[in-house]
């Protein structure tokens, strides 16, 4: 091969090399997206599950119950129609009024929580649990589908939407004003998640002198799995309409804290345990 041939050749091959390093990558993609586009494609993905909630231990989840309970400023039917969507199985954050909502569940349980055949069950088991450590007396009997309603709700930090936590109220149906309340639970809260009672008022054949708050406030912190509390101080005897209480303080969330009173009505006798 001459001189010039050889010139020629090697100029060649650096054209040759210039030309697809400019046209290549260009001509390479084209020719992948031939393959991708306007053609169906099937991925198979982690299912993520309706409902899902970040995770937060029992203090945090207490104190954004109690938060969102407090927040009530109305009455259940005009906070529902404010906060709920007619046929929109979610909820609209923004409409939400207030850092804190507690709003009915119309679109019911997600699949990993307690259903609707399950909560009466699940809650008579929760009833049993807070017999045995002396949270409530023996004789307080068992709820049914026929003279209770349970009702869903989410509480919800309307600020931070991933805090919120999904409870069911089971309460006495109003077709049993009349009927003896003795011994019956008249309405609690109880998780969705594990069943567990938040919160509770029930008729017994108790007294005041009867009642150990502070043994009460041990077991059912134990029970929650919240910690030991602090006792509220406060010398304010109108607090709660009754004269029979004593208040006591969990850490919550941040620099916040819950309030737990167990307390006892006279003249129904009805011994409470609730959360502010």
């Amino acid at each position: 091969m001459t001189k010039t041939a050889r010139y020629f050749t090697v100029l060649l091959t650096v054209v040759l090399v210039i030309t697809v390093s400019i046209w290549g990558p260009e001509a390479l993609a084209k020719y992948k997206d031939k393959g991708i586009l306007n053609k169906p494609h099937i991925e198979v993905v982690m299912e993520a599950g309706e409902g899902y909630r970040y995770q937060m231990n029992a203090n945090e989840k207490l104190y954004i119950l109690a938060r969102c309970i407090g927040s009530q400023v109305l009455s259940e039917s005009e906070q529902n129609a404010l906060t709920f969507y007619a046929g929109n199985a979610g909820l609209d954050y923004e409409d939400l009024e207030g850092s804190y909502a507690f709003v009915r569940k119309y679109n019911g349980p997600s699949g990993k929580e307690i259903t609707d055949e399950q909560i009466y069950t699940t809650c008579n088991e929760g009833l049993r649990v807070l017999k045995e450590l002396n949270i409530l007396p023996q004789n307080v009997n068992d709820v049914n589908a026929a003279s209770y309603n349970a009702t869903l709700y989410s509480a919800i930090d309307v600020l931070e939407p991933r805090n919120n936590v999904v409870v069911w109220k089971m309460e006495l149906s109003n077709s049993q004003k009349n009927a003896d309340k003795e011994n019956r639970l008249i309405d609690a809260y109880i998780d969705a998640d594990d069943g567990k009672i938040y919160e509770f008022y029930a008729r017994t054949s108790l007294f005041w002198g009867d009642i150990d708050t502070d043994a009460i406030i041990e077991a059912w912190a134990d029970y929650m799995g919240l910690g030991t509390p602090s006792a509220y101080e406060s010398d304010n005897p109108l607090l709660e309409t009754t004269p029979y209480f004593k208040k006591y303080v969990f850490p919550g969330m941040g620099e916040g804290r819950t309030i737990v009173t167990v307390g006892y009505y006279e003249g129904i006798n009805e011994i409470f345990l609730k959360i502010s």
